[in-house]
């Protein structure tokens, strides 16, 4: 799997890590680096937000895992991408779920919320997770998309 990494600089401390520590975990999956390295405070959350939403939308990555300080505006800025279902998850639970029930793409993480290694196993968890595709649950995302086809004509 293609998967892009992206952080403010609250997030690039922890996006680094996770960079490493699942590169080692998933090696046969491709990691993409769209930046933020943490050496300027005005990188902010909407700029890689947008950039690894973008890259998202348009195939140049499978899923993605966006890191800002709270995860929350990296979350909002995210999901004004046309196609994108970003979500904040600080739980395995949540993370894997996200992507079997409502075809999350991507994950986003509270470097100021959660700690490395629980950070981890949610990227763990997100990235081995698959839609189920169950009727009840397309059914639910085909009512998302629809929302978002009437809200970005």
């Amino acid at each position: 799997m293609r998967v892009g990494f992206a952080a403010d600089h609250a997030g690039a401390a922890l996006k680094a890590e996770l960079l490493r520590r699942v590169g080692a975990a998933r090696p046969g999956d491709e990691l993409v680096d769209l930046g933020g390295d943490g050496s300027d405070p005005n990188d902010d959350y909407p700029d890689f937000a947008e950039r690894l939403a973008l890259a998202v939308r348009d195939g140049q990555v499978e899923r993605g895992v966006l890191i800002c300080g709270s995860g929350v505006g990296a979350s909002v800025a995210a999901n004004k991408v046309r196609g994108v279902r970003a979500a904040v998850c600080h739980d395995t639970y949540s993370a894997h779920q996200g992507v079997e029930h409502d075809d999350m793409n991507i994950l986003t993480l509270g470097s100021r919320v959660i700690g490395p290694e629980p950070a981890f196993e949610c990227a763990l968890a997100f990235l081995a997770a698959s839609f189920s595709g169950e009727s009840r649950h397309r059914r639910r995302l085909d009512k998302v998309l629809a929302i978002e086809g009437r809200e970005t004509r």
